[in-house]
């Protein structure tokens, strides 16, 4: 097999560094043992790598175009080992370690986490918005040292494990040769710096703990479960790194009168027995009455509602655009269920006054009426599909 690196590799001698790296990293996934067990292919694999430890390095490759020999002990034969590194590379793509992270040292300063608390309001303030205080409890950038996690008047100092690269050269032997990974340095975490003398009021953090007030305003027409985020209010990260996110998660609390479905409002209203007959006027409070009036404030809190004569219990009357506004605009529905109340107690002469009405309308001994239950939605369209 020949022993010119440019031919193993299929790459022109005027080759770029991208284009000779590319090549390897085809290659690589073409001949690596674990993808092919092939002895045979396993000793191509072997010369690729060679040969890309050869035209990778500028040094060696310049030395190689002068006449050298490309896979003498001095350049790095066998025994001289290769980064593992360039192999995931191959696989994974170039300029990350392991994991997706750039190489290097790392940086202290890192992103907050996100916090989440919970906000009780009254269906009023969830249907027309608010705006509210919040004590919270989180994570700060310490006054002390600004966040650096040094003590006043000093800095970190470069790690002299690993020179301030973060990581260090780890070699392991294989039937491959000195196989060469890089970790991260365990004297200073992958920081690249060590702090002699941590800021005593955070212990080298950069941040501490500290209670704050926020002003949140809390939009029109939110429900329950329905998160409002507050963008850069969260924890603030090591380092003196940016604040997460906080999100204030809403809670209703239930109402004595109006209940909520979807954007419309439901609300049940008795009547006693004469007046459905009859019909009559109502004044209903609205769900307005319950925010806080303005001086100058013009807002409509009650409704009059016409009850038709003849009215039956469980009726509905759907009162337009009264009903909580819709966060995309526009408002619900208000709908009022009549309930109908039968007297229990009666006088003589009330008893009396009703026998004569029963016999007017011929209804000393009625009959009643059997009728088929309400079928719901889903009831119908079965009764539909099966033809009844």
């Amino acid at each position: 097999m020949t022993q010119d690196p440019y031919e193993i590799l299929g790459v022109s001698r005027d080759a770029s560094a991208d284009e000779i790296k590319k090549a390897y990293r085809r290659l690589a996934r073409q001949l690596h043992p674990d993808v092919n067990p092939d002895p045979a292919t396993q000793e191509r694999f072997k010369d690729v790598s060679r040969a890309y430890e050869v035209l990778s390095d500028p040094g060696k490759r310049q030395a190689y175009d002068r006449g050298g020999d490309a896979f003498s002990q001095g350049f790095g034969g066998a025994g001289q080992g290769f980064s593992f590194t360039d192999i995931m590379d191959a696989f994974f793509g170039g300029g990350a370690a392991a994991g997706g992270q750039a190489r290097g040292p790392r940086s202290r300063a890192r992103r907050g986490q996100d916090a989440l608390i919970r906000l009780d309001v009254s269906l009023a303030e969830a249907a027309f918005g608010v705006t509210r205080d919040l004590k919270v409890d989180t994570a700060l950038t310490c006054e002390a040292c600004e966040g650096k996690g040094t003590a006043p008047g000093t800095s970190p100092t470069t790690c002299e494990t690993c020179h301030g690269q973060g990581e260090v050269a780890v070699v392991q032997r294989s039937f491959l040769g000195e196989i060469r990974t890089l970790r991260p340095c365990a004297a200073c975490r992958g920081y690249g710096s060590i702090i002699p003398d941590p800021c005593r009021e955070c212990s080298g953090d950069g941040r501490v703990r500290s209670r704050r007030t926020l002003t949140v305003k809390i939009p029109a027409g939110v429900d329950m479960g329905t998160r409002v985020q507050l963008t850069g209010q969260g924890e603030v990260g090591p380092g003196g790194g940016p604040a997460g996110d906080l999100y204030v998660e809403i809670h209703v609390e239930p109402h004595a009168t109006f209940t909520r479905h979807g954007n419309d409002l439901h609300t049940t209203v008795s009547l006693p027995m004469t007046a459905a007959a009859l019909g009559t006027s109502l004044t209903l409070p609205l769900l307005e009455a319950d925010l806080e009036p303005a001086e100058d404030s013009e807002t409509v809190t009650t409704f009059d509602l016409d009850v038709r004569p003849g009215t039956q219990s469980g009726s509905e009357q759907v009162i337009k655009g009264f009903g909580v506004p819709s966060l995309r605009g526009g408002r619900g529905d208000l709908v009022v269920s009549i309930r109908v109340d039968t007297p229990t107690r009666l006088d003589p002469r009330q008893e009396e006054l009703l026998r004569e009405l029963a016999a007017i309308r011929g209804e000393e001994t009625p009959d009643g009426r059997v009728e088929a239950p309400h079928k719901s939605m889903f009831g119908r369209l079965r009764d539909a599909f099966q033809g009844s």
